[in-house]
């Protein structure tokens, strides 16, 4: 699948609707722009709308009960009437059951009132484009259900929150989601997507989109890297360098912790997919950041990675998904705020300078700050490693280098940056004298990388956690997701946890070196004429597959620290025979 987010920069004179999203006038304005990624629209009732600037391409079969031009605008019956007075048989098939959370979505949309909720809170009863957000909110909130949609989530619709214009979603017919026949299985066949009708409606959506906005900034691309998606990702960006050149492209190249069903055949495609797609995506992007929390791309990786507070289930799709939806998040803040707000190419030129396009994400997730404690405690205890794991199956050095680094902690809200002692009582540690958040945090990573480029934001407003956000956290967090200290007693039940603090960090390190050698060492090491014939045979020149093999390994040259400061791993060396 691929996401392209058009985004704008702030404009004075728009008001914030988000997700998190209020239509309510009166309400406080938040730290996060809304419209950046969000456009504001109109039904031909005259109801308001707001919606992601978003362009979603997906395969057949992959919608189930998501109607492809959405309901937020006009259903769409068809009143057309047969000129056939002769007898007419109709086969209709049944459509797909919805979970539960859908089912209430439908009963929200349509103005009714779900029974458990509070009988005091009366929506209007109108048409479904008409229900705002604030509604759907409202009742969600004092429903308090907990869905438990592990055993009915199939798809990324069965969980979709939000409506979505009816330029969003663009369906690719020739390759089904569903099935062993017609698979998007290889990165020569989503290159080769991207022309005639499909390159047509692509940038007629694009077209709509942009040439609405005042201001662009840039695109966001979320875009599977293990299948053929990353061949078609790679068109796709470099279509965008090519037309909107100057803007912020920052790719995001997703892979699942593991694939149902899959053969030692199909694990090689994937190893090749993600070795040509971070090739081809880094670049014709402004920056490309692999997300996994797999332990690694190769064909023999390591255990997932775990959280200290998450109990999540790696081989969900539905519970990993949201772990990096939760990071990322905190880590696209910087160009979503408000105010303070940095660009997205000054996002990407601080951390991809000299070459190196390649970025590697970190996330504490959640960030374990105590409740009424402060930024200083809840470091502290951090003072050996760092409370972040990779969200890029890429594990930090260790040694200090780093060309760039920008970290986001988001979520802080009601808790001191700053420690509270009394007058005369002798600090506990450095970090409880300094007098600002920033230089808390600024001190902290200075101590693990001290010679290296720091950008630093703090965010107070936390992500919010609404339904149907997999409740995989740690007992001791309260609903807040900071920790109270105790595990409540079985049977005891839990209030869901509906806000979480995260930190993050977006970095530029000699670690991507080794990272990015190592795949090529993996995928150069195999004959691909005799393990995977049938992957070139799906129209990759073999010469263009030995210059992605070659730009592999020059981009991990990019990444040598020269310095003198450590010694360069074997692989490296390797690579220069």
């Amino acid at each position: 699948m691929i996401l392209v987010n058009i985004s704008i920069a702030y404009h004075p004179g728009l008001t914030s609707k988000d997700a998190s999203l209020s239509y309510d006038p009166d309400a406080p304005l938040g730290e996060i722009q809304s419209d950046v990624v969000f456009r504001e629209g109109q039904t031909s009732g005259g109801h308001a709308t707001y919606t992601p600037r978003l362009i979603a391409m997906d395969l057949k079969g992959s919608l189930r009960t998501l109607r492809q031009e959405g309901s937020l605008y006009d259903p769409g019956k068809d009143t057309s009437a047969a000129s056939w007075e002769g007898n007419l048989m109709l086969h209709k098939e049944s459509p797909p059951s919805k979970n539960p959370f859908l089912e209430d979505l439908d009963t929200i949309d349509k103005g009714e009132i779900l029974a458990e909720s509070d009988s005091s809170f009366s929506p209007p009863h109108c048409s479904a484009a008409a229900v705002t957000v604030d509604s759907v909110n409202t009742q969600l909130s004092k429903l308090q259900k907990s869905y438990r949609l592990e055993g009915s989530v199939r798809v990324w619709s069965d969980f979709l929150r939000i409506h979505l214009h009816p330029r969003t979603i663009s369906v690719v017919h020739q390759y089904n989601h569903d099935g062993e026949a017609h698979r998007l299985e290889a990165f020569a066949q989503g290159e080769s997507l991207l022309q005639g009708p499909v390159l047509e409606d692509l940038e007629d959506r694009l077209h709509f989109f942009v040439e609405e906005c005042d201001y662009l900034q840039g695109f966001q691309v979320f875009c599977d890297l293990a299948d053929g998606f990353s061949g078609l990702g790679s068109k796709v960006t470099e279509l965008l360098q090519d037309s909107y050149s100057g803007r912020g492209i920052l790719t995001w190249g997703l892979a699942p912790v593991n694939h149902p069903n899959s053969t030692r055949m199909k694990d090689l495609y994937h190893l090749l997919n993600s070795a040509l797609g971070s090739v081809h995506l880094s670049g014709h992007s402004s920056m490309f950041c692999p997300m996994t929390l797999r332990g690694g791309l190769g064909l023999r990786p390591t255990a997932p990675v775990s959280f200290p507070f998450l109990s999540y289930d790696p081989s969900l799709w539905y519970h990993s998904s949201a772990v990096l939806a939760l990071a990322l998040d905190a880590i696209t803040a910087p160009y979503r705020l408000r105010t303070n707000s940095a660009t997205m190419w000054q996002l990407s030129d601080t951390l991809t300078v000299a070459g190196r396009k390649v970025v590697s994400a970190y996330g504490a997730v959640p960030f374990p700050m105590m409740h009424g404690g402060s930024l200083p405690d809840a470091l502290s205890p951090f003072s050996k490693s760092l409370p972040w794991k990779p969200l890029s199956s890429c594990p930090e050095a260790g040694d200090g280098r780093c060309f760039g680094q920008w970290a986001t902690l988001k979520g802080f809200e009601g808790q001191r940056l700053v420690s509270s002692l009394a007058p005369g009582n002798p600090p506990p540690s450095a970090l409880h004298s300094l007098h600002s958040g920033e230089d808390v945090l600024g001190s902290y990573l200075s101590s693990f990388y001290p010679n290296s480029p720091l950008a630093l934001q703090l965010v107070s407003s936390p992500s919010k956690l609404t339904a149907p956000f997999p409740q995989m956290f740690d007992p001791r967090l309260d609903t807040n997701g900071l920790l109270h200290g105790q595990t409540p007693q079985t049977g005891t039940s839990v209030a869901p946890v509906a806000s979480a603090p995260v930190l993050t960090s977006l970095q530029s390190s000699p670690g991507l070196g080794s990272w990015l050698s190592d795949l090529h060492r993996t995928v150069s090491s195999l004959d691909v004429r005799r393990v995977a014939p049938s992957f070139l045979c799906q129209g990759l020149e073999e010469g263009d597959y030995s210059e992605a093999l070659e730009q592999l390994k020059l981009l991990s040259r990019c990444y040598r620290d020269d310095s003198g400061g450590a010694t360069r791993s074997s692989s490296e060396d390797d690579d220069d025979d």
